[in-house]
């Protein structure tokens, strides 16, 4: 999609995060507390992102996930904005801005925590 096309397609607020690299505030988030089942795909262009069962409650107040649904779906940048040192998670088919993977998740699951934005994710349900 053009980039033409993703503002006609996403709200404001979504366009801000995923194409110019915004948040959402904490605990604000449409999926930041749901234990709804099934496969949350990128708002923009539906690539299959995490599936329900590795979401889990990091307290952070974003969606938090163990594991991609499959690596090569996502892409991994090494993000140093804002005086910060971080890895800036992205939509490999779309290029869009998702959120970012840190090493404080559940050490039983691997230790990753994934903390997404809710504005970049839709939940497609069973």
């Amino acid at each position: 999609m053009t980039e033409e096309e993703l503002k006609l397609k996403l709200t404001p607020g979504q366009y801000e995060i995923m194409r110019q690299k915004g948040t959402e505030a904490a605990f604000t988030g449409k999926y930041h507390d749901s234990l709804e089942q099934g496969m949350f795909v990128c708002a923009a262009c539906g690539n299959q992102l995490f599936a329900s069962d590795t979401k889990f409650d990091s307290g952070t107040g974003w969606p938090s996930f163990t594991d991609p649904v499959n690596l090569k779906n996502i892409e991994l940048r090494e993000d140093n904005d804002h005086g910060m040192h971080r890895t800036e998670v992205i939509c490999k088919n779309c290029g869009s801005h998702l959120g970012h993977v840190f090493d404080d998740g559940p050490v039983d699951k691997g230790g990753k925590r994934y903390c997404i934005n809710s504005a970049c994710l839709m939940l497609q349900k069973p």
